[in-house]
């Protein structure tokens, strides 16, 4: 059963998202917040697999309690689905950087909302990644530099790639592509165990939360350049 948070400053907003997943079978929605100061008490309260986090709220918005959950140790497990209501929204990159694990706009269908919803829990692969890779692509050479606290943080700057082997910065790239375990096992020739392990043993040696992370990683290391991934 997944469990999850629904955080958003919009009461119908709330319940429209709860409408739709409570009717899922695999989905339990465990709470609501209003804000961040709330999605954060609720957050270590119920422990929830996926936290849907809307960015702008008044108070403390979706970025800054974003940066505290994945800075807790204790709520390394949590994954944050940032909701947004534009693609091209600086506060979503940050988001990814202090450890959201994707996002969606908040118009999209609903069935992919669920999908997403497994998709992030599940750790498969990145949630509309062209898309991702368009924020991450614009916002990249403008915020370059280190991502502070503990728990999400990232190791930045081109010589720690020298951490990983060759394989394991080729599969970093295609990550970046957006491509899932399944399609850079077929571009490189490999069993999808394989690239799996390669996509694990980069993630421990830079210290990054999941997927997405190593998007932002290969971005601001100089690995992939902003638009080379189209």
């Amino acid at each position: 059963m997944i469990r999850v948070l629904i955080v958003d400053d919009q009461a119908l907003v709330r319940a429209g998202f709860r409408a739709l997943l409570e009717v899922q079978d695999d989905v339990e929605v465990v709470g609501e917040a209003a804000d961040g100061d709330e999605a954060v008490r609720l957050t270590r309260e119920h422990r929830p697999d996926l936290v849907l986090m809307d960015i702008r709220m008044p108070q403390v918005d979706g970025l800054e309690a974003t940066r505290r959950i994945t800075a807790d140790p204790a709520l390394a497990d949590v994954r944050i689905l940032i909701l947004t209501t534009f693609e091209l929204d600086e506060y979503v990159f940050e988001a990814l950087r202090a450890g959201a694990s994707g996002f969606l706009v908040k118009d999209t269908e609903p069935a992919d909302l669920v999908r997403g919803v497994r998709a992030v829990v599940g750790g498969d692969a990145l949630l509309s990644p062209g898309v991702t890779r368009r924020v991450i692509a614009e916002f990249a050479a403008r915020s370059r530099g280190p991502a502070a606290g503990a728990g999400g943080a990232l190791l930045y700057g081109a010589k720690r790639l020298e951490q990983l082997t060759e394989r394991e910065r080729e599969v970093m790239a295609l990550v970046a592509e957006g491509l899932s375990n399944e399609e850079i096992a077929a571009r490189l020739f490999l069993s999808p165990l394989t690239a799996k392990t390669h996509v694990s043993r980069a993630m421990v040696k830079l210290g990054a939360r999941d997927r997405a992370q190593l998007v932002v990683f290969a971005y601001e290391s100089g690995l992939i350049r902003p638009g080379w991934a189209g």
